[in-house]
C-alpha cells in the first residue's frame, strides 16, 4: 500500500509537536495537503515529499554521496515509489539503493524523522521539470557496516564525514545530540 496522505500528516504533526519552532516554515506542507495535493507524486509542484537517511558509522561519522546530477555531497535519499508503505521505509530503500548498504546491517534510531528540510530545486529542462521544492524527510540510521557498491547511475562517491561538517546548524545539533 503507497504512502498516505494520512501518513505524511500524522508524521509531519507528531514532528511538529516535538519542534513547534518549525511550524511556520513546516506550515506550506499542511497547507498544500489541505489544498488535496498528492505530495508523494514527483510531478506535484510546487513541491512535493521525499525521503532522506542520515548514515551514522560506529565511530559517529555521517555518510555522505556525491550525487551525479547536481555534483553535490549530500545525505542518500530521493523520491518516494509506489511501493513504499511508510516515509521511514522508503529512506531506508534510498539508502540501500544509493550505497547498496545492506538492510540488515542498518537499524533506523526512530519511527520519526530527526530533521524536515524544505529545499529548492532547480528547473531541469532535460527531465521537463520547473524548479520546485522538496520536502525532505531525513531519519537517522545506524550501522556497524561499511556502505556496498554504490548506484553508478545516481552516485559517484562516498565518504564518512565529521558529523560537525554537517552544515544545516539545526541537523547537525540534532545529529551530534544522538550520537554522542
Amino acid at each position: 500500500m503507497p504512502i498516505s496522505a494520512e501518513h505524511i500528516r500524522t508524521t509531519l504533526v507528531a514532528y511538529l509537536d516535538a519542534h513547534p519552532e518549525e511550524k511556520r516554515e513546516l506550515g506550506v506542507v499542511l497547507g498544500l495537503m489541505a489544498d488535496g495535493d498528492d505530495l508523494t507524486n514527483r510531478k506535484t509542484l510546487p513541491g512535493h515529499v521525499t525521503a532522506g537517511a542520515i548514515l551514522v558509522g560506529p565511530d559517529g561519522r555521517v555518510l555522505h554521496i556525491l550525487h551525479n546530477a547536481t555534483q553535490k555531497w549530500l545525505l542518500p535519499g530521493g523520491h518516494v515509489e509506489p511501493t513504499d508503505e511508510t516515509l521511514l521505509q522508503a529512506a531506508g530503500r534510498e539508502l540501500a539503493e544509493e550505497t547498496g548498504t545492506p538492510p540488515h546491517l542498518v537499524t533506523p534510531h526512530s519511527e520519526s524523522p530527526l530533521h524536515i528540510d524544505t529545499h529548492p530545486i532547480a528547473a531541469n529542462p532535460a527531465k521537463n521539470e520547473p524548479a520546485h521544492q522538496h520536502f525532505d524527510f531525513r531519519f537517522l540510521f545506524r550501522t556497524t557496516g561499511d556502505i556496498g557498491d554504490l548506484q553508478t547511475e545516481e552516485v559517484s562517491d562516498a565518504v564518512w564525514r565529521e558529523a560537525e561538517s554537517l552544515h544545516d546548524a539545526r541537523l547537525r545539533q540534532r545529529v551530534l545530540h544522538v550520537v554522542r
